[in-house]
């Protein structure tokens, strides 16, 4: 696909790869101009929560540019296209959005009255540090490894978009997050994702309607659609389908509510999310950003889901392509074929822009994690606030390092960041839940918690350790594997092992602290 100027021929993947220089400048010099602005604030605290002063307005913008990353807008495009799935698979836009709105009316303003400087802190107060030094494993992972999953897929989306070397994209983008992520840590990151969220509404907004033009607009594709697509426009599924009976479910259904409850409540233990709750100026403006934050990231998965639906009713035999994507590639084919090329490349700039937004927060949470939660009180207590701060800046670096080897290298990075979710999920919501509002729980309903939630998630099975399912779960298809819900039943059996054991071990505990 070219496009005319002046008797020249610009291709359309080089005006793409200048649109995503172009935008890569903005969101460097906006890092920059932002740790200056606020160089002032020279604590670590200032690094980690930018001075406990975000203004309402930012903290919204960055908590909706750190959800809406890369992988929620290509993954919701993707299970929308897909004929097996989907819109009534498309479960991240309202599953995030009810996770964040959760976390304001029941986590944010209660944790941020405590003070803290990371949520880990919230069971280093109550079980210890050596508790909660194991808990912070699954949570540092985690976030490495959504760093690492991002970013290689923006290398194979550049890769086979534009032709660029799949490392060159990785390695570019990479270093760009982390050095303005070192210069100015939560400022820097909070300014530049307003920046990379203006270029996600335009460039993907713009792109909608000549997308739907291509195909007779948009009362034509919705028509399109609902005739490809199994579910049509059911957003969620009825009722009755949980019997079983249903033949276009099975017990398919239990499948989807438990990755349903993983995404609204195993989305809530992220550094990600709280480092933006500590940073909020008040109480209130913490419970703010987080429900609007919510409202907004469902709002914009709507282009996403546009661009889906266009690439279901597109007849992929008149493209380059010559056939249909993989679900996996339809939102830039949709717009690389289905748009002007200055379109094109403003939309794929955005894909790159939304992929930046979610690489610098995750990579700046697992360095504040590392730091103020291992670093500060088990390596070097005795450090002062310009050591906390060094090495704030040292482990941006090192974790950038990591992320970017393992995106380069593992080619199961999205299933070890899978595996992460699980853990989270599984391990870290009970254990916060009961933190902070079960009394009684206690080191040892701690440690039982992770040990049962752990059995009885790898009890159905891990392909990436060659972990076969060794539990005799219910409803296991020879094909789809098993069915239960077996992570939401893990994560409720941690729960209830610790409420179980903290309220028996409750006296022993008062008896000890008495002594």
């Amino acid at each position: 696909m070219v496009w005319e100027i002046n008797d020249r021929t610009i291709d359309t993947r080089t005006l793409g790869i200048f649109v995503t220089v172009f935008f890569y400048l903005i969101i460097l010099l906006t890092g920059y101009f932002a740790s200056k602005k606020e160089s002032g604030d020279q604590s670590s605290e200032g690094m980690l929560l930018a001075g406990r002063r975000m203004p309402s307005w930012i903290g919204i913008f960055t908590m909706t540019a750190t959800w809406v990353g890369g992988g929620y807008i290509i993954g919701t495009s993707e299970a929308v296209y897909d004929s097996a799935r989907g819109l009534v698979w498309a479960q991240a836009p309202w599953g995030y959005a009810l996770s964040l709105i959760l976390g304001g009316l029941f986590f944010a303003k209660k944790i941020r009255s405590f003070g803290f400087t990371t949520f880990i802190d919230v069971f280093e107060n109550k079980y210890g540090k050596k508790v909660a030094a194991v808990l912070f494993i699954p949570a540092l992972i985690g976030e490495i490894f959504w760093s690492a999953a991002i970013l290689a897929a923006l290398g194979i989306t550049f890769a086979t978009i534009f032709g660029l070397d799949l490392e060159t994209s990785i390695l570019v983008s990479a270093s760009i997050a982390v050095g303005y992520t070192m210069m100015g840590g939560l400022w820097s990151v909070a300014y530049t994702d307003v920046v990379q969220l203006a270029f996600i509404i335009i460039g993907l907004g713009i792109s909608i309607p000549f997308a739907l033009n291509k195909i007779g607009g948009l009362e034509q594709a919705l028509i399109l659609y609902d005739q490809h697509i199994a579910n049509g426009f059911t957003l969620f599924p009825s009722p009755g389908v949980f019997s079983g009976n249903d033949p276009d479910w099975g017990n398919g259904i239990w499948v989807w509510l438990d990755f349903a409850l993983l995404l609204i409540m195993g989305g809530i233990p992220w550094q990600v999310y709280f480092q933006r709750v500590l940073s909020s100026n008040s109480d209130r403006s913490a419970v703010r950003l987080s429900i609007y934050g919510g409202i907004c990231c469902a709002l914009m998965a709507i282009p996403a889901i546009f661009i889906g639906v266009a690439g279901v009713g597109f007849d992929w035999s008149t493209s380059t392509l010559g056939t249909a994507p993989e679900a996996t590639m339809v939102l830039p084919y949709v717009l690389l074929e289905m748009t002007p090329p200055l379109i094109a490349a403003l939309g794929l700039g955005a894909v790159a822009a939304a992929v930046m937004s979610s690489v610098d927060s995750s990579i700046l949470s697992a360095s504040s994690m590392f730091t103020w939660n291992l670093y500060r009180p088990l390596i070097h207590p005795t450090c002062t606030d310009k050591q906390i701060k060094r090495t704030i800046r040292l482990t941006v670096l090192v974790i950038g390092i990591i992320s970017t080897w393992l995106a380069l290298t593992l080619q199961s990075v999205y299933d070890l960041w899978y595996l992460c979710a699980d853990l989270v999920y599984v391990v870290l919501f009970p254990q916060l839940l009961l933190a902070l509002y079960f009394k009684k729980s206690n080191h040892y309903g701690a440690i039982a918690g992770i040990l049962v939630g752990l059995v009885l998630r790898f009890g159905g099975g891990e392909p990436i350790f060659g972990i076969s399912p060794f539990l005799p779960y219910p409803m296991e298809d020879p094909v789809a594997g098993i069915q239960f819900p077996f992570r939401t039943f893990a994560m409720m059996a941690s729960l209830l092992s610790i409420m179980l054991v903290s309220y028996l071990t409750h006296q022993r505990v008062q008896q000890k602290s008495t002594q």
